[in-house]
């Protein structure tokens, strides 16, 4: 079962793989101005929002039929490239268009006895991407 997706990359339960999201933070702020005026008080004005930013973690193991490497350079890939993708998690899109990756971090936990990697902790910070 398909449970969320960022670009091409597909957080999924089934018998031979599990690699799903962790951790999920979602934000965003608005700016304001603030003008000074003599002898009076300052005003603050409204000036519009800044980007979503979202950060989730995932655990990505070879016992759960994931192949560690690879997905990490899709992560890799997203980052250098700029390319803006979309997120899904659960049925619902999230943001007004698509995501940037802003950073990722690989943590592995486990190696093979080839030293190999079968799993690793991945943190992944996202920022909306607003076309208008």
């Amino acid at each position: 079962m398909v449970v969320g997706c960022l670009g091409d990359m597909v957080f999924q339960v089934s018998e031979e793989t599990i690699e799903t999201i962790d951790n999920v933070t979602w934000s965003g702020s608005a700016r304001y101005s603030t003008h000074q005026r003599h002898n009076m008080n300052a005003l603050t004005e409204f000036t519009g929002v800044d980007p979503d930013k979202m950060s989730f973690t995932m655990i990505l193991s070879a016992e759960l039929g994931v192949e560690i490497i690879p997905e990490i350079v899709k992560l890799w890939d997203m980052e250098r490239s700029g390319r803006a993708v979309p997120l899904v998690i659960g049925e619902r899109p999230y943001g007004k268009y698509r995501w940037n990756l802003l950073r990722h971090s690989a943590k592995y936990t486990r190696h093979d006895k080839r030293g190999n990697p079968t799993e690793a902790e991945v943190s992944v910070e996202l920022q909306e991407y607003i076309t208008r």
